[in-house]
């Protein structure tokens, strides 16, 4: 079995791969100055409540926008399950090539997420990831990452409503019935909500007539299901496509590291 962690800003989240088969996943938030040992403790208590010993993980491969937290990562997987971790980085060769300005400045989840994408439904491709930003990937014919947009999140959004306003409270993400708020909080949601509906769709058709391609639009994050309910452009919502891209990227980095040796 292979252990796949993701590191957000807000959360964490981590699966556990049989084969290609997700058996299990779990959501922790995330929090920079936690120990190894406290990781350990945390990992080792979920993979309790799912009946699963430790010794059962092959190996584990991570992605992350959070640096800080990489040192104690790193040393909670070799000493609560004994291997040397997989990073996926802008230098690991994932076969995705990238025309960035700088390849450095793309995020690990986004590169993840674009081998996920491009592997299981193709290219061209664009990729919306309602993280704690809300990003786009554009993938073009070629399957060459041509860049993308990064958007303030959602709830970011939300909270800035609250924290820089006087008399607007903070408010739960749900879908309001219309369009038209007729009180303060239905308002805000409204706002929220069908803000960025209009975002995600009004950033799809200007990608399209700046590169026009016949592109699969994909939405993976937390909260894309609420968004993309009524969204015009979203073709499929894959929740977990950063654990898959983490688990193709696993085999293809092994293939490519087993062939080597072959030829040594």
């Amino acid at each position: 079995m292979i252990l796949v962690i993701d590191v957000g800003n807000s959360n964490i989240v981590l699966g556990v791969y049989d084969d290609m088969i997700l058996r299990h996943h779990w959501r922790i938030t995330t929090i920079r100055d936690r120990t190894e040992d406290e990781l350990g403790l945390l990992v080792k208590s979920l993979f309790a409540e799912a009946n699963l010993e430790s010794s059962v993980i092959d190996g584990v491969v991570m992605s992350s926008v959070v640096p800080p937290l990489m040192p104690a990562l790193e040393k909670m997987v070799q000493h609560y399950f004994h291997v040397q971790p997989l990073i996926v980085t802008h230098e690991t060769d994932t076969g995705l090539p990238i025309a960035y300005d700088n390849p450095r400045d793309v995020g690990a989840d986004r590169i993840v997420n674009a081998v996920a994408a491009k592997e299981l439904y193709g290219a061209p491709l664009i990729i919306v990831d309602f993280g704690t930003a809300t990003t786009f990937c554009v993938i073009d014919d070629q399957g060459v990452y041509q860049g993308g947009i990064i958007t303030p999140g959602i709830k970011i959004a939300a909270e800035a409503l609250f924290q820089r306003t006087a008399k607007l409270p903070r408010i739960e993400l749900v879908l309001p019935s219309s369009v038209i708020g007729k009180n303060t909080v239905s308002a805000m949601q409204s706002g929220v909500i069908y803000g960025y509906i209009s975002l995600v769709d009004g950033i799809v058709d200007r990608i399209r007539d700046e590169l026009p391609l016949p592109y699969t639009v994909v939405a993976t994050g937390g909260l894309a299901e609420l968004i993309c309910s009524d969204s015009e452009h979203i073709h499929v919502i894959d929740p977990e496509l950063t654990l898959k891209g983490l688990r193709i990227l696993w085999d293809r980095i092994r293939r490519g590291e087993a062939a080597k040796h072959e030829h040594i």
